[in-house]
């Protein structure tokens, strides 16, 4: 599998059918506000992360953010390695509740592996959730994330997935 590499970043932005996946801007700190100090929205998470250890595309719904979808290089102490010392990509996202239930998490999400897929051809992208949260975990599935491992953390079980993009052959 090929070793991913540093990404340009900003890429520009990403147009879905309904969607658009864009840097964030300073309009969006109200609903960056809204987003982390939401209760439902955290309900499965341990708590912030720091910002130099991630990137992130806002979601964009007839121009109002309505969530983000991160993409982050895991470092080699972080709590699960799928290939460890791999330096390997993470993909996380979170969706106002408003936003849920209408396919827009799938849409994003989707949309995010592709423009990566084209970045880091080959490159294998992880994905942890909570087992209990059962959205998150048929979501991960439906994107094509395979089950690799289990662990515990922030005091309940979590799943490990790893999606592998599919590499056209002549």
């Amino acid at each position: 599998m090929a070793e991913p590499g540093p990404v340009a970043w900003p890429p520009a932005p990403i147009r879905t059918r309904r969607l658009v996946l864009r840097a964030s801007e300073a309009r969006d700190r109200t609903a960056f506000i809204d987003l982390f100090a939401s209760p439902e929205v955290h309900a499965h998470l341990g708590g912030p992360r720091p910002r130099d250890e991630l990137e992130l595309f806002v979601v964009e719904l007839d121009g109002a953010m309505i969530g983000i979808v991160e993409l982050n290089r895991r470092d080699a102490d972080h709590r699960s390695q799928v290939r460890p010392g791999a330096g390997e990509a993470e993909l996380g996202y979170l969706l106002l509740p408003t936003a849920w239930g209408h396919g827009y998490a799938t849409e994003a999400c989707a949309a995010a592996l592709d423009w990566f897929a084209g970045e880091q051809p080959g490159a294998p992208m992880v994905l942890s959730t909570s087992t209990a949260n059962e959205p998150s975990l048929r979501l991960a599935r439906k994107l094509g994330f395979t089950e690799v491992g289990r662990f515990e953390e922030w005091g309940a079980e979590h799943w490990d997935g790893v999606w592998v993009p599919v590499t056209k052959t002549d």
